[in-house]
């Protein structure tokens, strides 16, 4: 009897030790996953790591000179590139674009996404002809053709003004079904004029949406000269929106003029912002310049950008967005490092 009791004992004992041990396993376990999603950036009290809000630049050029233009970019200060414009032509068709695959390549590098943007403020007359019923499934399946056969992260779509019709909706759900497969974005460049000729529908298939919060008024409108994109236009058009449109902010971002319009009897009606700089002493600190006997110029100089990227960090909206990158003025006068100087406060 002894001995049996002695063999049931030390049985009960390798038993619990079996249990102690499995414990200690699964224990190990849990723990290792918890740590797994703290470092993935699933911990919904952290911000994912590398994560930062978006700066999205438009680089606005003919294909031609797409390659020089690239060249003066500071990529490191941009998330997304979008590549205005490259429209196909008048058939629907693409021809290969010099210099693309390395442009792509390098931005991909730099940990920019990249995408094209089709339209425009003055597209081609033919491309409101391509978006009809009867060639809409031809030109979809030729821009995600280009996109994927050039590594693109997706298109945008910077469809505006009398072109956002009819045909607008069904385009942009068409458009979003077939990049879905091949895992690219699908973004758009939108105004607040405009907004109620964009269906909710259309709105929630984008990944980004450019509010393009300036031309208020411009040189087609010189009996309304002024300035034509206000820190109150970017409040209200955050506001429509984000409020009363109910896009989600973080995927919204605020549109950055790089660019001023001049109203005068004889003064250019356009400029680039870095050419104002140039021209004009302490430009950069005002967002206005007075010529004798020739006009105004308007534009926002570095407080008021300075201003409108804080209003987008405080509205919670994804970042901003800039048209045009080539715009800008080098140094301490550049509107694009003081974009970066706020996000990264």
């Amino acid at each position: 009897m002894v001995g049996q009791t002695l063999i049931i004992n030390e049985k009960r004992k390798m038993k619990q030790i079996k249990i102690l041990f499995l414990l200690s396993l699964l224990f190990t376990l849990l723990a290792g996953c918890e740590k797994s999603k703290a470092d993935d950036g699933q911990n919904d009290d952290k911000p994912a790591a590398g994560s930062r809000p978006f700066v999205v630049g438009y680089l606005y050029s003919s294909s031609d000179d797409l390659p020089a233009a690239f060249a003066t970019l500071d990529l490191k200060r941009i998330t997304h590139l979008n590549i205005a414009f490259l429209n196909p032509s008048e058939n629907g068709l693409y021809t290969p674009v010099n210099g693309l695959a390395r442009i792509v390549k390098q931005a991909r590098d730099q940990q920019v996404k990249i995408l094209f943007s089709i339209g425009g403020g003055t597209p081609p007359p033919y491309l409101k002809d391509l978006l009809k019923p009867d060639k809409r499934a031809a030109l979809i399946n030729e821009l995600v053709k280009f996109a994927v056969a050039n590594e693109f992260d997706g298109i945008d779509v910077d469809i505006e003004n009398e072109f956002i019709d009819e045909n607008y909706e069904p385009f942009v759900l068409g458009l979003s079904d077939a990049l879905k497969p091949h895992k690219k974005m699908i973004t758009s460049a939108l105004s607040t004029w405009t907004g109620k000729a964009v269906s909710d529908k259309a709105l929630a298939v984008y990944d980004i949406i450019n509010i393009m919060s300036y031309d208020q008024t411009g040189p087609w409108n010189k009996d309304r000269p002024g300035p034509h994109s206000t820190f109150e236009a970017a409040q209200a058009d955050l506001d429509y929106w984000i409020d009363t449109r109910k896009v989600p902010a973080a995927k919204v971002t605020l549109g950055l003029p790089f660019y001023g319009y001049g109203f005068g009897p004889s003064i250019p009606e356009s400029f680039a912002y870095g050419d104002i700089v140039k021209q004009w002493p302490d430009a950069e600190l005002k967002d206005q310049v007075d010529v004798a006997g020739q006009g105004t110029v308007y534009y926002n100089g570095l407080p008021t950008i300075r201003k409108k990227v804080e209003l987008a960090r405080a509205r919670k909206a994804a970042g901003v967005m800039i048209w045009q990158l080539r715009g800008d003025a080098p140094g301490d006068k550049s509107l694009l490092k003081a974009i970066n100087e706020v996000l990264s406060d």
